[in-house]
Order: C-alpha cells, then sequence, then structure tokens
C-alpha cells in the first residue's frame, strides 16, 4: 500500500474510536518503512488535523486516559506547558467522542481583550454595543451538539464566567444585547498552563465553575519526561521538511547532532522541536545534518553575521580550583564547576545516556534532571 494512503487513514480516528493505539502503533510501523524506503515516503501535507506523535510509556499513558475519558460526555480540563499540544489533545477528544461528527470549534482566549470574549462567546445582536451592525453567532452557539475548547481558560475575566457556568449548569445562554435565552448542547474542553486552584484561592478563577469543568483532569506531559520520543518526533519532522522543499532524501543526522538533541531540555517542547529540526534541515547543505546546522536560539546572532571568529567551545576545567587560584574564584563557582565537571565525565561515559550517568553518580533521575537543566546551556557547548 502507497505511503500516502497509509497517512491518509487519520479518518480511522472517526470511525473506530477504539484504535487510538493501533493508529499510534502504525505510525511508528510507517517511520521504520520510510527509513528503508526513503524515496516513498510522501506524507500528507493537507491542512486536516494532525495527529500527536510518540511511543514512550509516558506519552501512551497519556492516550490511554484520554481515550477512555473521550468517550464519557463531561467537561475535561487539559493541563500542559507550552508546545506540549493541548489543542491536538482536545480534538483527539472531540474525534473519539459520540459528538465527533459535531462541529470542534476552538476559541484562544489569551488573544482576546476580556471586553472581546464575552461577545465572542455568546455572540452578539446588531446594535448591542458600537460597530455591531449585524448579528453575529458566538462560539457556544456554532459549537451546538459539538465541542468548544476554550485555550488558555484561567484568562476569562470573572464576569464572564459566571455566564459560562450558566451554560454548563442549564445548557441555555443569551446573545449579548438580548434577553432572549438559546438553548445549546456543548460539551467543553478547557486548557492551560496556570494554576487553576491557586487562582480559585485568590479569587480570580470562579472555584464554582472550576468544581465543573474538572470532571476530569489530564495533564500533557513535557518533551523532557518522554526522552524516547525525541529521536522519532526528530525523524518525523525532518522527513516532512525535506519532502515541504522538494527533496528526494531522508535527512540524517550524525552522532554530535543527535547528543545536542538529546541532552536538550526543551523548554519549548514539541513545538520547539518541530522548530529546531526544521530549521536545521532547511539550513543544511546535505541530507546529513550536522552539529552546525542545529541551531537551539534562532535570535542569538551567529558568528558570521555579527562580524566577529567564532570561538572555539568552551573547555571546562580539568579540576577543582587549587589553592593558588582560590582567591579568584568563589565558593559558590567552584561548586559550580566540579558539578559541571561530574556531570561532563559521566555523561562521557555512558555515551550520554542520562539514566545510566545518573546510576553512575549515585544520584536518583529526579536529582540528575535537576543539575542537567541547571547546567544545560554548559552542557550543551560541551565537545563530543
Amino acid at each position: 500500500m502507497p505511503i500516502q494512503k497509509v497517512f491518509s487513514f487519520q479518518i480511522l480516528i472517526k470511525i473506530k474510536r477504539n484504535s487510538v493505539d493501533l493508529f499510534s502503533l502504525s505510525i511508528c510501523y510507517i517511520h521504520r518503512y520510510m527509513a528503508k524506503k526513503p524515496t516513498a515516503f510522501t506524507p500528507d501535507t493537507s491542512s486536516g488535523p494532525q495527529e500527536a506523535l510518540g511511543q514512550s510509556e509516558a506519552f501512551l499513558a497519556f492516550q490511554e486516559r484520554l481515550s477512555q475519558v473521550a468517550r464519557v460526555n463531561r467537561p475535561v480540563l487539559l493541563i500542559g506547558e507550552r508546545g506540549t499540544g493541548k489543542e491536538l489533545a482536545a480534538a483527539r477528544l472531540h474525534y473519539l467522542s459520540e459528538r465527533w461528527q459535531g462541529p470542534f470549534v476552538t476559541l484562544h482566549c489569551a488573544a482576546l481583550s476580556p471586553g472581546l470574549i464575552e461577545a465572542e462567546l455568546f455572540g452578539h445582536e446588531a446594535g448591542a454595543f458600537t460597530g455591531a451592525t449585524r448579528q453575529r453567532l458566538g462560539r457556544f452557539e456554532s459549537a451546538h451538539n459539538g465541542t468548544l475548547f476554550l485555550d488558555e481558560i484561567g484568562n476569562i475575566p470573572l464576569e464572564t464566567q459566571e455566564k459560562i457556568l450558566r451554560v454548563v449548569e442549564y445548557g441555555s445562554f443569551e446573545r449579548v444585547g438580548s434577553s432572549q435565552p438559546i438553548e445549546t448542547h456543548v460539551r467543553i474542553i478547557g486548557a492551560t498552563n496556570a494554576d487553576l486552584r491557586a487562582l480559585a484561592a485568590r479569587g480570580q478563577f470562579r472555584a464554582d465553575l472550576l468544581d465543573r469543568l474538572s470532571f476530569e483532569v489530564l495533564f500533557l506531559p513535557p518533551l523532557r519526561e518522554r526522552p524516547e520520543d525525541i529521536v522519532f518526533l526528530t525523524n518525523h519532522f525532518a522527513a516532512r521538511m525535506a519532502f515541504e522543499l522538494g527533496r528526494e532524501d531522508v535527512p540524517q543526522f550524525s552522532d554530535a547532532a543527535r547528543t545536542v538533541l538529546d541532552n536538550y531540555p526543551w523548554p519549548g517542547n514539541v513545538r520547539e522541536l518541530k522548530n529546531v529540526v526544521e530549521r536545521a534541515v532547511y539550513r543544511a547543505d546535505t541530507s546529513l545534518i550536522r552539529e552546525a546546522d542545529i541551531v537551539l536560539d534562532p535570535f542569538q546572532p551567529s558568528p558570521q553575521a555579527s562580524g566577529e571568529q567564532e570561538e572555539e567551545p568552551a573547555v571546562f576545567p580539568r579540576a577543582v580550583p587549587t589553592d593558588e587560584s582560590a582567591s579568584h574564584t568563589s565558593f559558590t563557582q567552584a561548586v559550580q564547576e566540579f558539578e559541571c565537571k561530574l556531570l561532563t565525565n559521566g555523561l562521557r561515559a555512558t555515551r550520554y545516556n542520562q539514566k545510566k550517568t545518573a546510576e553512575r553518580l549515585g544520584l536518583s533521575y529526579h536529582q540528575f534532571r535537576g543539575l542537567y537543566r541547571k547546567y544545560a546551556q554548559r552542557l550543551q557547548r560541551q565537545e563530543d
């Protein structure tokens, strides 16, 4: 079967709601096949809903919980850092639910001023306010018998939260400038990276609305908690970018380039990884992506652009400062240099396997990750 037809099977999510794990598994086999026959890879570049990809335990456990709650017609809260795929998760909740034939409507609450959110959600009548020349349907009305996804739900003003609470409780609302109630049947999915319980304790979010929206709370794992997916996602994004650029060869990454990608903490998660990989593919002169092609910070000017000569990578001290140099080095700086040296030696000895490095240093994996994040910028400049 041609690869492009396999990728078009995203519609199976809608037809066979129980096949979510099988679908993710099929994507894994597609990538393995692609590695053997790179010229046969012609991915679907349509504008349809994209699918979250992964094969790590953390990713699959999250998808399993999502599949379970998708069939229950209740509100769901998605908690996750930026770039973790909250909208993709919301779309999957919709298409795995009994409402999959209905509309999936989204609203990014942080992109609107407080005065406009109410009109966007509930619509308005002609003449309701200055500039309202005609009647307009709101998102609740447009999402009737479907799903309404409220991204950055913590940014909704308290006055509007009260009206949302009425919709959740009674299934009705009124357009701005009207007193006529309108019934709607909508499933609400909210998403945020904020601590809604802390906002509720400070009176910045209605506790009663939070109670009703939190029938189930799903936490999206950040990319640093699913390191097994970095290589998988890197290959996927690289192949798609090469296809978009019209290149026949599937990009390959050097060991040094993969080390940089594996050791970076990815604060922007999957979205940041996608940008870094796509940028590396388009900048590379060949299908082999080298360490020099990896640009983690696009705002950092290159030596060529700034007119400066490229400096040698930073070299860590060979030992803790001696008594002769102690007078020029603070105690804190000496400790940091020693810790960084231990991490560097441990990573080299284990060929950059972080779990083995933690065991070698006598640390728990959580303790190691804390130190690694602390010195991430230093470590990523270290030569292999």
